[in-house]
C-alpha cells in the first residue's frame, strides 16, 4: 500500500514554528562536509560523513567523479538540476515527460525511459517518484560519480550514479543568505537559507523558494514553491544527529513540444503551444524526510545509521499530439494535428534503511580501509492512466473524431473535451535488501587495490487492476567490484576498475508481462591529475560497459517500456576543473560516446524493430562544456565575470529510427558584483546567440524546443 501525504500535518505544525521564529532566507555556499569546531565548547563537532564513500581522498578512488559545487551554480544563474548536469559532459538530457520529472543518461545508459531517473540524496536512494524537476535550493554539491560502483551503491545504472549533497545545519554558527531575482518570460524568485546556532550543539537550517512567472512557450506558465529546513544536534563529542525535510510543490501544463514533419524542425515556431490551456496545471508535489546519526565509534571507526521516506504525487490532463501514423492527418494535409488527450494520476512511496561501518586495520604491513554496509528499500508506485484517441485517419474522419488543432492558425477550445478511458491501473510494488563490503588495501606507499562486492535480494510484484493479471518475479545476485590505484608522482596516479551491476526493472510491458532484472558489466581506466597545490584537478578516463535486459521506449504505446536485451556503451572522458593564478577559474567537461543496441528486437505485429548497432536514444557521439570566470576587483569592490559554451552533437531522436535531432551550440555569460560588503548584484544571459536547439525527443511528434535567449538579474544579501 502506498501512504499518501501523513505526514503533511505534522510537518505544518513542526516546520512553521521554526520559519515565523527563525526567518527564512537563500542557498549559501557551504565550504565542505567538515564544519569548523565549536568554538568556546566542551563538544567538538564535524560533518556528518558521506556514505558509501569511507576516508579517502578523490585521487585514492578508483573512479571518475566530477563535482558540481553550489558556487559553480549560483555564478551560472542554475535553478534546475537538469541544468546543472548540462555542466558535465558524460550526463545528457532524456525523456522528461513534458518537463515534469528530471531524465538523465550517464555514459549512454538510462534505465526506464518511462520512469524519472533516480539519483542518491546524501547516499540515500531517492528521485525515483513524480516530484517534478528537482530545484538546486537546497544543494550543496552536485557529485556525478561515474563507473563500476553498483557493488557498493546497488541499484544504479552502470553509467554512474548522481548523489545530491544537500545544504545541512552547521553547528555552532549564524548566518544566511535572502535573494530576488528577475527573468526572462516576466519569471520572479525569492530565495532564502538562514542557519541559526540555537544552543552549542543545536542548531536550525531553514532553506525556502518561491518562483512563479511565464515561459517561452505560448500560454504555458509555471509556479513553484519549496520548503528544504535542516537540524542538526550533536549529542556528546562523538555523536551528530541531522534531519532534513523536502517539502516541495510544482505546477506547470504537461508540454510535449513541438512536432517536426518530414525533417524540418522549422515546422512550427519553437514557442507554439500544441496542447489545449483549457486541460490546466499538471501538478507534482513531493513531502520527504531523512534522519542520519553518525556515531564516532573510536580508533577510527564510524557508524553511520540512517532512514529516508519520500512521498511523491503527479495528477493532471493533457492534449498531445497522436504519434501513430495511421491516425495522425497531419500526414496527409501538412497542417492538421491529431491529437489525444490523457489524464494522470501517479503516486509514489519511497523508504529506505540503510547504515553502514567505516574504519581501518593493519595487518602486517598492509593498511586496510574497510566499509560494511546494508540497506532495505521499498518503492512503490500506482499508475493510474487514462487515454482518448481518434480513429484511423479516412474520407470520413472528422476533424472533431481526431481532436484535431490547426498548426498554422491553433484556436484552443474549439472541440468538447472528449473523455478517455483507463490504459493504465496498476500497482508496482519493490522490495529490495541488500548487504555489501569494501576492502581497499595499501599494498605499498604508492600502490592501493580494493576489492569488494554486493549482494541483493529483491521481490517485485506488478498488479494490473484492469485485467486482473498479477505478476511476481523474485531475484537475488551478487555483483563483485574490484579495482587498482597506482601514484605514479606526486600529482599524478593511475586507476583501473572492473565492476558488475543488478537493477530491477520496474513494471510490465504493454502485454503485461512482468520484466527480468537488468544486469551489467563495467571496466574503466584512467589517469587522475592534481596540481597547483590541489586548486586544478583533471580526470581522463576510457570506459566500456555492457548490460542485458535493457528497457526501451515503447514507440507504439506510449507509457510503456520493451525490452530490447543487450545494449553496449564505450567512451573517453576528460573532466578538468578548478582554479588558476590571477583568480582565474576553469571547467572543461568533454565526453564521446558510443552507445547502441546489441540486440534485434522485432514486433510482427506492428512492425517495431530494433536492430544490432541501432543508436540509443538522445546520446551524442560528442559533448563537451568549457567555462572560464575570474574573480577580479572593481575599485574596492569584489565582482566575478565568466563565460562559458556547450556543445552536443547529433542525436538518435526516436528508438528504432533514423529520426536524429540536430547538433546545437550555446553561449551564455554571468556576472557579479558586490554593490556593500553584505549586497551583490548578479546577472547572466543563457543561450546568447538565440540559438534553435532541442533538448530531448521521443518522436518527431513529441520533440522539446530548448529556451531562446534568457536573462536574469537579481540582488543577494548575506548577513
Amino acid at each position: 500500500m502506498i501512504v499518501r501525504y501523513p505526514f503533511r500535518a505534522a510537518a505544518l505544525v513542526a516546520g512553521l514554528p521554526l520559519a515565523f521564529a527563525l526567518g527564512v532566507a537563500p542557498a549559501h555556499a557551504l565550504p565542505d562536509d567538515e564544519p569548523p569546531a565549536v568554538e568556546n565548547e566542551e563538544v567538538t563537532v564535524h560533518g556528518v560523513r558521506q556514505p558509501y564513500r569511507g576516508n579517502f581522498t578523490m585521487r585514492e578512488i578508483p573512479q571518475a567523479i566530477a563535482t558540481i559545487d553550489a558556487g559553480t551554480l549560483r555564478e551560472n544563474g542554475l535553478l534546475r538540476l537538469t541544468d546543472a548536469l548540462d555542466l558535465n559532459a558524460s550526463v545528457v538530457r532524456q525523456n522528461t515527460l513534458g518537463g515534469l520529472w528530471d531524465s538523465f543518461a550517464v555514459r549512454g545508459f538510462v534505465g526506464d525511459e518511462n520512469l524519472p531517473s533516480g539519483y542518491l540524496v546524501n547516499g540515500f536512494n531517492a528521485g525515483r517518484g513524480f516530484s517534478g524537476q528537482r530545484d538546486v535550493a537546497g544543494i550543496e554539491r552536485v557529485e556525478v560519480l561515474k563507473g563500476p560502483a553498483a557493488a557498493v551503491l546497488g541499484r544504479g545504472e552502470p553509467g554512474g550514479s548522481i548523489n545530491l549533497v544537500t545544504k545541512q545545519a552547521q553547528f555552532g554558527r549564524t548566518f544566511g543568505t535572502a535573494g530576488v531575482q528577475y527573468r526572462s518570460f516576466d519569471t520572479v524568485r525569492a530565495e532564502g537559507d538562514a542557519n541559526v546556532a540555537l544552543t552549542g550543539n543545536l542548531t536550525a537550517r531553514l532553506i525556502g523558494y518561491a518562483e512563479k512567472g511565464d515561459t517561452f512557450r505560448d500560454t504555458v506558465s509555471q509556479r513553484r514553491w519549496g520548503f528544504l529546513p535542516s537540524v542538526g544536534l550533536a549529542i556528546g563529542a562523538g555523536t551528530r544527529l541531522i534531519y532534513d525535510m523536502e517539502w516541495t510543490r510544482v505546477a506547470v501544463p504537461f508540454d510535449r513540444g513541438i512536432v517536426v514533419l518530414n525533417g524540418n524542425f522549422r515546422t512550427v515556431p519553437r514557442d507554439r503551444f500544441l496542447g489545449e490551456p483549457g486541460d490546466g496545471d499538471t501538478v507534482a508535489r513531493t513531502f520527504g524526510h531523512q534522519l542520519r546519526l553518525q556515531h564516532e565509534l573510536g580508533s577510527g571507526w564510524t557508524l553511520l545509521v540512517g532512514a529516508s521516506h519520500r512521498n511523491t504525487r503527479l495528477t493532471g490532463a493533457s492534449s498531445d499530439a497522436e504519434t501513430a501514423t495511421a491516425r495522425q492527418k497531419l500526414f496527409i494535409d501538412g497542417r492538421t494535428l491529431s491529437r489525444q488527450r490523457r489524464t494522470r494520476r501517479y503516486t509514489s512511496g519511497h523508504s529506505v534503511l540503510r547504515a553502514e561501518v567505516a574504519g581501518e586495520f593493519t595487518t602486517g604491513a598492509l593498511r586496510h580501509r574497510v566499509l560494511i554496509g546494508g540497506d532495505v528499500d521499498y518503492f512503490d508506485t500506482d499508475q493510474f492512466f487514462t487515454r482518448f484517441r481518434g480513429p484511423a485517419v479516412n474520407a470520413t474522419t472528422t476533424d472533431r473524431q481526431g481532436y484535431v488543432l490547426d498548426l498554422l492558425n491553433p484556436v484552443y477550445g474549439r472541440w468538447p473535451v472528449p473523455a478517455g478511458v483507463p490504459i493504465t491501473n496498476r500497482l508496482d510494488v519493490q522490495r529490495t535488501a541488500g548487504a555489501y563490503v569494501q576492502d581497499q588495501i595499501s599494498v605499498t606507499d604508492r600502490l592501493q587495490v580494493r576489492i569488494g562486492g554486493r549482494y541483493d535480494d529483491f521481490l517485485l510484484r506488478v498488479g494490473d487492476r484492469l485485467t486482473g493479471v498479477a505478476g511476481r518475479r523474485q531475484r537475488a545476485r551478487f555483483s563483485p567490484q574490484a579495482g587498482i590505484v597506482y601514484e605514479v608522482s606526486d600529482p599524478l596516479s593511475l586507476y583501473a576498475a572492473y565492476g558488475q551491476g543488478y537493477r530491477a526493472n520496474i513494471g510490465a510491458d504493454a502485454r503485461g508481462a512482468v520484466f527480468e532484472p537488468e544486469t551489467s558489466t563495467s571496466i574503466e581506466a584512467g589517469v587522475k591529475l592534481s596540481t597547483l597545490g590541489g586548486r586544478l584537478s583533471g580526470t581522463l578516463s576510457v570506459y566500456q560497459l555492457q548490460k542485458s535486459n535493457v528497457l526501451a521506449t515503447d514507440t507504439l504505446n506510449p507509457g510503456f517500456s520493451v525490452a530490447i536485451g543487450k545494449a553496449r556503451s564505450r567512451g573517453v572522458e576528460l573532466d578538468v576543473t578548478g582554479q588558476l593564478p590571477r583568480g582565474f577559474e576553469v571547467l572543461v567537461s568533454y565526453a564521446y560516446t558510443d552507445a547502441e543496441a546489441r540486440s534485434q528486437v522485432r514486433d510482427p505485429a506492428f512492425s517495431f524493430q530494433i536492430l544490432p548497432g541501432d543508436p540509443l536514444i538522445n546520446i551524442p557521439r560528442h559533448n563537451v562544456n568549457v567555462q572560464l570566470a575570474r574573480h577580479m576587483t572593481i575599485g574596492d569592490r569584489g565582482a566575478l565575470l565568466g563565460a562559458g559554451v556547450q556543445h552536443v552533437g547529433e542525436r538518435n531522436g526516436q528508438t528504432g529510427t533514423t529520426f536524429a535531432l540536430p547538433a546545437h551550440t550555446l553561449a551564455r555569460v554571468f556576472g557579479e558584483v558586490d554593490l556593500t560588503p553584505e549586497t551583490t548584484l548578479f546577472a547572466s544571459v543563457a543561450n546568447l546567440f538565440d540559438a534553435h536547439w532541442y533538448a530531448n525527443s521521443y518522436s518527431p511528434q513529441w520533440v522539446q524546443p530548448g529556451a531562446p535567449r534568457t536573462a536574469t538579474i537579481g540582488v543577494r544579501a548575506r548577513f
